[in-house]
């Protein structure tokens, strides 16, 4: 696959549909690789006319990995975003982000706005005190290191199945044993526990987004889980609320992850976005 560079990082991404056609970016979450954007997704995307860029985060996937001591900011997660833009040859693009990849969307909007077209902010928040208190079960999924896989990988699969089912959405649940599979090809694919730490620090440094997000001028939809216990409604309402003119959109039986269920509900946002711009 192809890759972009942003001095020395190394960003994996993969672009689907016609390169011609106008482009959606897609940022996912916290420690978790552009796979979690799945390809019948990003396909089904592309099929409604855009060409659709997803990308493997520094620190996860196929991207470059830092070393324990190490740290960066969301910014530079964003002008990571902007050098997959650049390397794929587009200029202006509607940005769709999840969870942290929403933080990292609504940063790439405040520092770099002649490069975007319109945004979708997908079970994220602000950053504003009270916008990142998960329940403490939910809580429990960001604290608790895996165990080690190499020891006994069924019981490293049940932990990320496990994971998934708790902050999952309860009204949209996955088939059976795809969660169990999605971890095995996630692990098959790569594998660095320790990135996550060095993310989460990256969204605490950045603080509160709201008067950043006040100055925005830009078409925006925020699309969240009513039942989503890590980034809780209160994220998204606060994320509504701050950009003008914003649309909210929550979603009755929805968690905190994307089963196949919610394809058409996330199509529908980013491409609700788009129709705005």
């Amino acid at each position: 696959m192809p890759r972009a560079n942003n001095g020395q990082v190394e960003l994996e991404y993969e672009s689907f549909g016609d390169p011609s056609a106008p482009a959606i970016l897609l940022i996912n979450g916290l420690g978790s690789q552009m796979t979690r954007w799945p390809a019948d997704f990003c396909n089904a995307l592309a099929g409604r006319g855009f060409r659709v860029i997803r990308f493997d985060n520094r620190d996860t996937g196929l991207s470059t990995w830092f070393q324990p001591g190490e740290s960066y900011s969301l910014s530079d997660m964003a002008a990571d975003a902007v050098a997959v833009l650049d390397a794929a040859g587009v200029q202006r693009a509607h940005v769709a982000g999840v969870s942290m990849g929403g933080m990292i969307t609504q940063a790439v909007a405040i520092d770099h706005p002649g490069r975007v077209l319109s945004i979708t902010s997908i079970m994220s928040a602000t950053g504003a005190p009270g916008t990142l208190d998960p329940t403490p079960e939910a809580g429990a999924v960001l604290n608790t290191a895996p165990p080690d896989p190499k020891a006994n990988f069924e019981t490293f699969l049940d932990f990320a199945v496990r994971n998934a089912e708790t902050i999952g959405s309860p009204g949209y649940p996955w088939p059976p044993g795809a969660l169990r599979e999605r971890a095995a090809a996630e692990y098959a694919r790569a594998f660095n526990p320790t990135g996550s730490a060095r993310q989460m620090a990256a969204i605490r440094a950045d603080g509160d987004r709201t008067e950043r997000l006040a100055r925005l001028n830009v078409p925006a939809v925020v699309l969240h889980g009513a039942d989503d216990p890590l980034v809780k409604p209160f994220g998204g309402e606060a994320t509504a609320k701050a950009i003008p003119g914003a649309e909210l959109r929550i979603v009755p039986g929805m968690g905190h992850d994307l089963p196949p269920a919610l394809y058409d509900t996330f199509i529908d946002a980013i491409l609700a976005a788009a129709a705005r711009a």
